[in-house]
């Protein structure tokens, strides 16, 4: 079995689902991809701008993702996304990618892809894939295992070992349940990013 994540880099709650995926994957054995999702793409148009991103920095980390993914695959941007995300999310380390880069054996000047256009369209195309599964009334992370897609789940803390095995069998279940639309839980609590 294979599990597709398409995810923005700049979430920290996607960070969490993310890191869940991979335990999750871990006790029930399937593969997971990865795709670049782009939040300042889904927010393109908008009068409001939910993510306050008035100067558009949120480009940056995913064009570097598109361009990792293009140039060296899954397997690389897997490895990016864990070293970014630890360093950006769980550490605090805001600002460049090369360090990231390095902690993934990756060369250091994939980080110029940031300020270039190169990689929008493989933004979009992707952000399109992934958005396509389930409908633009969501954001990231959208999972999808074959034919059942799902946004989320958004998680605040990771769950460990067959915790994570059961929150992927009952996501599954219920995302796979024909007519099924949405489920929440209470609100937002701050992401245990650690």
């Amino acid at each position: 079995m294979v599990a597709d994540i398409w995810f923005d880099p700049s979430c920290p709650y996607t960070w969490v689902t993310s890191r869940w995926l991979l335990e999750a994957a871990a006790v029930r054995s399937f593969e997971v991809r990865w795709h670049v999702l782009s939040l300042s793409v889904l927010n393109e148009g908008r009068d409001d701008d939910p993510e306050d991103d008035p100067e558009g920095y949120l480009w940056y980390p995913v064009r570097v993702f598109a361009a990792v993914a293009e140039r060296h695959g899954q397997e690389a941007l897997g490895r990016f996304y864990t070293a970014f995300g630890t360093r950006t999310h769980r550490d605090g380390e805001w600002g460049g990618f090369e360090g990231s880069l390095a902690a993934a054996g990756l060369p250091p000047e994939l980080a110029e892809a940031a300020t270039s256009h190169e990689y929008d369209d493989a933004v979009r195309a992707s952000t399109a894939d992934g958005i396509g599964r389930v409908g633009t009334h969501v954001g990231t992370p959208v999972i999808a295992v074959g034919d059942v897609a799902f946004f989320g789940p958004v998680i605040s803390r990771v769950p460990r070992g067959e915790d994570a095995g059961r929150l992927w069998d009952g996501t599954l279940l219920v995302a796979g349940t024909p007519g099924f639309h949405e489920l929440k839980g209470a609100p937002h609590a701050e992401p245990e990013l650690s």
